[in-house]
């Protein structure tokens, strides 16, 4: 039966408001959706695909596609951008589809190609913001292309800019593997900015100049003293890791945002105004600008977040295996921070959180410790999408926003100015349409069939698997160093 997801999205919102986070995808290792069997099975021989190697990690919204991006850390990663379409026959583990072809996604090719992508930004100018790192390999990094921003236009599948970072914005350490979007009031005054992880650092980019520049502070490196992580049964260190997840607020007042920022191995989130990033000439002298926000608490390592237009902070908490949320308009610590939803099994490393222009949130969910510092049970499910209503997630926490945080969040939605960018999406209220829900085998743990499912008349029920996900002993692994990020030296400079 074909339904539009974004109808099943609906009525699961209403199953029970008990459950927050509700599953819509999940898999127990990623695959393509190759023309024909015959190319599939030839990319498989030729070492093209494969699929125990691939984990996704980045995810963003616009209308009918569901954005997933799949780092080439590893050999048989066919493409690094890619997409689920919202609209076809709903399927529990769906295949991937290259962004924006096959060709588009071709390892080492400098001009068309995409090597390496984390996360992806769409705007309301119906424009995917895509940075290629350039990068193949996690352990043994060869950098085979430079750091290049591409954007595409959402309605044509077209590049409609290609930026390649200054040797400047560059240096011997960097790793990027986020983005935030500062959209003024119209396309041309669109800002985009990259926090350099590694080379504690952050890159503004102006749309209109197609310029960027880079800022430094002390405020990008890491803590000391919060290096040590302990996720899913693994004990490993992650000390070098700066500044990292970052997040753009409404526009304020003063008719700039605020762009919210902290560093991976760090509780404490940090502040600055756009007004300074938007400038070129305050790279330099520009260091008071730079404001401490708060302490989030023990155990908040966070890569990423996002930021309503309400004013609530959501974020991932990746010791926790949960999401976070705080309502910026309320100092920042502990006592101000609560726990939108929170799954030992479905969020262990929730690496993506995104809320959508009709303020539904999804969340990534990978264990990327476990593919990372030991290994997958492919047997097991790895790898989920969630998605549920923002207020949903919000009710009954101190990040409710509040009446006037709402209307102004709702004037921005309805906003005239708006309807400009792109066309309201269709079908998106619910149809009374039965729908019955089988797990499919693939889902079901081999080592145990266990399985419990909510089978609910009207809505697609949340399929928790219950066997826990394997407790391992504590193990020592070794440092993550830094220069395995590294970037080497490239040749290619010049922007298109």
């Amino acid at each position: 039966m074909s339904l539009n997801l974004f109808i099943l999205c609906t009525l699961v919102s209403l199953a029970s408001a008990t459950v927050r986070l509700q599953e819509l995808y999940a898999w127990n290792v990623l695959d393509w959706d190759y023309p024909d069997q015959y190319s599939r099975q030839q990319a498989i021989q030729s070492g093209a695909l494969i699929p125990e190697n691939a984990l996704p990690v980045g995810i963003e919204r616009w209308r009918n596609k569901l954005f997933v991006s799949v780092p080439r850390w590893k050999a048989g990663i066919p493409a690094t951008l890619n997409y689920i379409s919202l609209d076809a026959a709903y399927e529990p583990s769906p295949k991937l589809t290259p962004y924006p072809s096959w060709a588009g996604n071709e390892l080492g090719n400098c001009d068309s190609g995409l090597n390496t992508v984390y996360r992806i930004k769409a705007d309301k100018c119906d424009r995917l913001w895509v940075l290629d790192v350039g990068t193949y390999g996690y352990d043994n990094v060869t950098n085979v292309c430079p750091y290049t921003l591409n954007v595409y236009d959402l309605n044509t599948d077209q590049r409609i800019r290609k930026y390649v970072f200054r040797p400047e914005d560059i240096v011997s350490t960097t790793f990027i593997a986020n983005i935030a979007l500062d959209e003024g009031p119209t396309c041309e005054d669109t800002f985009a900015y990259f926090p350099d992880e590694l080379g504690y650092g952050l890159i503004s980019y102006s749309w209109k100049q197609n310029k960027s520049w880079r800022f430094s502070h002390s405020y990008f490196f890491p803590d000391p003293l919060v290096g040590d992580f302990n996720i899913a049964g693994l004990n490993f260190q992650w000390g070098a890791e700066g500044i990292f997840g970052i997040s753009a607020s409404s526009i304020g007042p003063d008719g700039f945002r605020t762009l919210y920022f902290s560093p991976l191995s760090s509780h404490t989130e940090f502040a600055v105004s756009t007004r300074i990033l938007r400038d070129e000439s305050k790279v330099s002298g520009s260091y008071r600008d730079f404001k401490v926000v708060g302490v989030r608490g023990q155990d908040s390592h966070t890569t990423s977040k996002v930021v309503d237009e309400s004013g609530v902070q959501l974020f991932n908490l990746i010791d926790q295996n949960a999401i976070g949320c705080w309502n910026t308009e309320l100092p920042l610590k502990p006592q101000n921070v609560a726990i939108a939803d929170k799954d030992d099994v479905g969020l262990v490393f929730p690496s993506d959180v995104k809320i959508d222009d009709q303020r539904r949130v999804w969340v990534m969910s990978d264990r990327m410790p476990v593919f990372l510092e030991a290994e997958l049970d492919y047997s097991d499910i790895n790898f989920r999408i969630f998605t549920a209503p923002l207020d949903m997630l919000l009710q009954g926490t101190v990040c409710q926003p509040s009446p006037a945080q709402k209307y102004k969040s709702a004037k921005v939605l309805q906003s005239p100015g708006l309807s400009a960018y792109y066309e309201p999406v269709k079908n998106l209220q619910p149809q009374p349409v039965p729908f019955m829900y089988n797990a499919p085998a693939p889902m079901l743990s081999q080592g145990n069939p266990s399985f419990n499912m909510q089978i609910v008349p009207n809505f697609v029920p949340k399929v928790t698997s219950y066997i826990n996900f394997p407790k391992q002993p504590t193990v020592q692994f070794n440092t993550r160093q830094p220069n395995k990020w590294w970037r080497k030296n490239y040749d290619v400079y010049e922007n298109a």
